[in-house]
């Protein structure tokens, strides 16, 4: 298992690495530059903004730099737009915000999702089965750039149950309605997962074999046929959490939680390239780790895997 691991952490780091130099080139090989405006600055001082910001050097210099600032001590460098500001300091207040509530999503969806895809299996045709059928597909049509606008029109503006926007701390009340918004087509699409996951293990020789030797039903569901059903399921839970998180581009739009989505698209808006390249490393970094936590939770699920 060990051995397994090395191998998965092996590729993962120059997989980042690339996703590093791909990122950088991207960037800089688009049009017009952080420092242009409608009104250009004078051509010696734009040289002596990009000298201070080592954007004059050769772009193999700066990938060079950036990857070292990065390895030795973490930074991702000052902020283009925000003089008083480091892309660290705007990653480390925005992202805490974009973590909990994404965090909470996820949780929603895997065990709302979870529940509802067994519930499905174990009762086949009937009404258990087609209420979450019914649930899975309609929340898998309306996506969080949909349920968003819906969910402060009906709890917000009509009955005046929870608040439309804001942080305020992390409150309650404040977190009901993302964590709503970014979980339901998540939580669809897990249902669905496991219910025909589930449904197939169920028709396996070895389940039959189990309920011929007259093990409780209770027993031959959660500790045989439930393991292998969840396999489909945890190779879909890793891009499902990082989606979560590059989802929150939406609700930080629509809620105001100051995440970190909304510090992205601003960056976008201002060409604020340090800033997009820091959300950009952190969004891949996150999606090779639980890719590879999920690798190993599948290795470990199945043995074959190892091999």
């Amino acid at each position: 298992m060990l051995s397994y691991i090395l191998r998965r952490v092996a590729i993962a780091i120059p997989t980042l690495l690339l996703l590093i130099i791909i990122s950088f080139l991207l960037m800089h090989a688009a049009p017009g530059g952080p420092f242009t405006s409608e009104r250009p600055l004078p051509p010696a001082v734009l040289a002596n903004i990009e000298a201070k910001y080592g954007l004059d050097e050769p772009i193999y210099v700066q990938i060079i730099n950036y990857i070292g600032g990065i390895i030795t001590s973490f930074d991702f460098g000052p902020s283009f737009k925000y003089k008083d500001r480091s892309v660290n300091d705007i990653i480390s207040t925005g992202f805490p915000v974009t973590l909990t509530y994404g965090f909470l999503s996820f949780a929603v969806a895997v065990i709302v999702g979870g529940a509802l895809g067994i519930a499905a299996a174990l009762k086949q045709n009937s009404w258990l089965d087609y209420f979450a059928v019914g649930i899975s597909v309609g929340a898998q049509v309306l996506p969080n750039f949909v349920m968003a606008p819906l969910l402060v029109l009906v709890f917000t503006l009509w009955l005046g149950w929870l608040p439309g926007g804001g942080w305020n701390g992390g409150q309650w009340n404040h977190l009901i309605l993302p964590v709503i918004a970014l979980s339901t087509s998540y939580m669809a699409s897990i249902a669905r997962l496991t219910r025909s996951s589930m449904l197939e293990v169920l028709h396996t020789n070895f389940i039959r074999t189990a309920m011929a030797k007259g093990l409780p039903y209770r027993v031959i569901v959660f500790k045989h046929a439930l393991k292998p059903a969840l396999l489909p399921v945890m190779s879909y839970l890793g891009p499902a959490f990082v989606s979560m998180i590059t989802g929150s581009v939406i609700i930080d739009m629509y809620f105001s939680t100051g995440g970190i989505g909304q510090s992205y698209v601003n960056s976008a808006l201002n060409r604020d390239y340090a800033v997009m390249m820091g959300i950009t490393i952190l969004i891949g970094g996150l999606t090779i780790l639980f890719n590879l936590i999920v690798d190993i939770l599948y290795a470990w699920v199945d043995p074959k895997i190892r091999y």
